[in-house]
This record gives C-alpha cells, structure tokens and sequence, in this order.
C-alpha cells in the first residue's frame, strides 16, 4: 500500500515537473544553440533531467532525443536521476584517490544499496562521484548535506549514515507526536 501510494507520488511529481519544463521550453527560441542553456535551466530547476524532459527538449529544438542525451551524457554536471533529500558526494580527486576515496565510495554504495549517480529508491540518499572538493588535507572526503566530512573510514560512512537515519525516525516521531495532539 505504501508503496503504491509512494509510485502515484512518484508519477504525480514527474508530471508536474513535465509541464513545467514544456511551459518553460516556450520561452525559448528553437535554436539548436539553445540546447546546454536549456539543460543547464531544467538541471536547476529540478536538480535533474528526467528521460522525457529530454525528449521534449528534443522536440522543442527540432533535434532527435538521441542527440539531446549524446550531448547531455558528454557533461558531468548533468544528473539523469532525481537528487535525495541527502546527497552525499565522494571526493576522488588525487589526494582522495590516494588516500583510499574509491573504497569510502564503495562503502558508501553497499551501504545505501545505489552506485554513484544513482538515488535510494525513497529519494533519502543520493550519490555522485566529484573530481575534487579542495580540502585535500582532509582526504579521504565526502560532503555529505554540504557539510565536509573529512579523513573518512569505512566506519565513519557507517556512522553517517546511521545518524541520518535516527534524525529521520526522531523527525518521524516528533511529527506522529504533533498529529496524536
């Protein structure tokens, strides 16, 4: 049942964000010169390009969506996947890649069950691979709701991971709590 009700937000949401890319797209002239611009406003807009929000794009700019998705593939900055109320972003720059960053990031998706790129399935927890974050004194890093989570282990992902799990079931209680008063 929840689940279920969990799809039909899930189908709601992508309709609502499919009519405001189309009443977006109108605001754009159909050039092909437009196609990274619009990628770059949907990307802000939703924190992601969804399939269909591509092919849309293709139609609006007269190109095949094959094309749209060749182009928006080519660049790291554009996510194919909805972002989790909790990103989390492991460093794998030089210092990080050193110092053990691709086994935190391994933890981090044996932990969550997704590889990098990917979104949990309850959009809690999303997870991307970066380049470098800048603080390689700290390496290993990973920045984890913004907040720079320096010198990781393997223990500390467990740890992270857990205590945003208990903020979620004390932020759960609080509001069953105030629903019962």
């Amino acid at each position: 049942m929840e689940v279920c009700r969990a799809l039909e937000q899930g189908d709601k949401e992508e309709e609502r964000i499919l009519s405001d890319i189309s009443s977006s797209l109108k605001l754009f002239e159909r050039k092909r010169s437009n196609l990274i611009p619009l990628l770059q406003m949907i990307q802000k807009r939703h924190g992601y390009i969804p399939p269909m929000g591509m092919v849309l794009l293709a139609q609006h700019l007269d190109l095949s969506p094959s094309h749209v998705y060749g182009v928006a593939t080519f660049y790291n900055q554009f996510r194919f996947n909805p972002p989790g109320k909790h990103p989390i972003k492991v460093c794998l720059g030089t210092a990080c890649h050193v110092k053990g960053g691709e086994i935190i990031l391994e933890n981090f998706e044996r932990k969550l069950g997704i590889k990098a790129g990917e979104t949990t399935r309850d959009r809690e927890f999303s997870l991307d691979r970066v380049a470098c974050v800048g603080c390689c004194a700290l390496a290993p890093v990973a920045i984890v709701n913004d907040k720079v989570e320096g010198h990781m282990t393997p223990s500390k992902v467990e740890g992270i991971i857990l205590s945003l799990e208990i903020e979620k079931e004390k932020k759960k209680r609080e509001a069953d709590k105030d629903d019962t008063e």
